[in-house]
């Protein structure tokens, strides 16, 4: 990469589709499926990958908006969003909770029951929170939908982001420079949120809550400004190889070293840390497609996997909880791998692709009139499905 190339202002340029982000979104996945069937410590650090990538991809997202039309349309953005994620994840609701009503234990009927409204809010990981269900033994619990947590943290950020950049595009010129700031700000004082806030008998208020998570979303965010971009292009100079390179080992070596519970240095600045290098890897990845790295992530099974890797976040956890506890070790894994990647085929192919990019009735009017139908309908499942009546112990015997 030349001089010229490293100071041109990166958001000009043609925006073209980046195998080597599918690839990421792959790695990411394949983590938290490693930590989830217990093969991985470290895997759910997958997250943050997939934290930092939305705040890149919808930042840079925004800022080419605004430099085309001065302002950010929250209305478009908003139902392209809307007619990204709420498909798949509308099937999936129904599916498992109708599945779960028929065949699953009472205790998980009712947390089913009891939490879907709040997934539909995108709210869950606050109620969980509320209900002082703790990150790590809920997942030994089989809370069916527990795992929701994130994709709530990043509908917050969707909520929230855009309206931060609109502000920010109708009072200065200078966008890019701004949302630069205002990303780093609101970063540090995330990461200063979770040190005070941090219990180190149970972390999870901090890895689960929105505002001591945010810093994963806004390093992303920061990253895809002009300013900073360019920042670090200077900085790694020809040697964008050898650094990006040197980030995903340290990444790989984190998520083979470190435990949630135990790690405690990742919840004063370790996570930061991890999603600062998962930013700076995307940025360089996006900006380096032929190194030796970008083009193993383009390989087209990595690929693959980073473009279901929505639905297969969705559907991998409710295919643990109901798998049989006999089938165990590493045949759970390749099984609830089978499985999941086979329904979030299906849900890309038959659900979201459809309606994403050919339904014209999902658009408009109509669109508003189908979102509306959809929420209703969830809505009318948590209320007319009858929970179980709650377990009663006898306690005569005991006097």
């Amino acid at each position: 990469m030349t001089q010229a190339e490293l100071t041109r202002p990166v958001t000009t340029r043609r925006r073209a589709h980046l195998p080597a982000l599918d690839g990421l979104r792959g790695v990411a996945i394949a983590g938290v499926l490693l930590f989830h069937t217990g093969q991985l410590g470290g895997g759910f650090l997958g997250v943050d990958l997939f934290f930092a990538l939305s705040g890149y991809l919808i930042t840079d997202l925004l800022l080419r908006e605004v430099e085309r039309t001065g302002v950010v349309s929250l209305a478009g953005f908003w139902g392209r969003r809307i007619r990204r994620l709420l498909p798949a994840l509308a099937v999936m609701l129904v599916g498992v909770t109708v599945l779960v009503w028929f065949v699953g234990a009472p205790d998980l009927v009712r947390t089913a029951l009891t939490d879907g409204p709040w997934v539909q809010a995108n709210l869950i990981n606050w109620h969980l929170l509320a209900e002082s269900a703790s990150y790590w033994e809920r997942f030994g619990a089989e809370r069916v939908f527990g795992h929701l947590w994130s994709i709530a943290v990043e509908e917050q950020f969707y909520l929230l982001w855009p309206l931060v950049v609109l502000g920010i595009a109708r009072l200065s010129r200078q966008a890019h420079q701004r949302v630069a700031l205002v990303a780093a700000a609101g970063a540090v004082a995330s990461l200063v949120l979770m040190i005070v806030l941090l219990s180190p008998a149970d972390p999870t208020r901090v890895y689960t809550g929105t505002d001591t998570r945010a810093f994963s979303l806004l390093l992303g965010a920061l990253v895809a400004t002009h300013p900073v971009r360019t920042a670090v292009l200077k900085a790694v100079g020809g040697r964008i190889g050898a650094v990006v390179a040197l980030l995903a080992a340290g990444l790989g070596t984190a998520w083979v070293l470190v435990d949630g519970v135990e790690s405690q240095w990742l919840f004063t600045g370790g996570l930061f840390a991890h999603s600062l290098a998962a930013a700076l890897l995307i940025v360089l990845c996006t900006q380096a497609p032929d190194s030796l790295l970008a083009k193993g992530l383009g390989w087209r099974p990595l690929r693959g996997l980073g473009q279901i890797s929505y639905s297969l976040y969705l559907w991998h956890w409710p295919v643990i909880v109901l798998l049989p506890d006999h089938i165990t070790g590493w045949l759970r894994t390749v099984v609830v791998c089978a499985v999941s990647i086979a329904l979030a085929t299906l849900s890309k192919y038959l659900v979201e692709d459809p309606i994403r990019f050919r339904a014209n009735w999902a658009k408009g009017r109509t669109g508003l009139i189908a979102f509306v139908a959809v929420m209703v309908g969830l809505a009318a499942l948590w209320l007319l499905l009858p929970a179980p009546d709650p377990t009663l112990i006898d306690i005569t015997g005991l006097n």
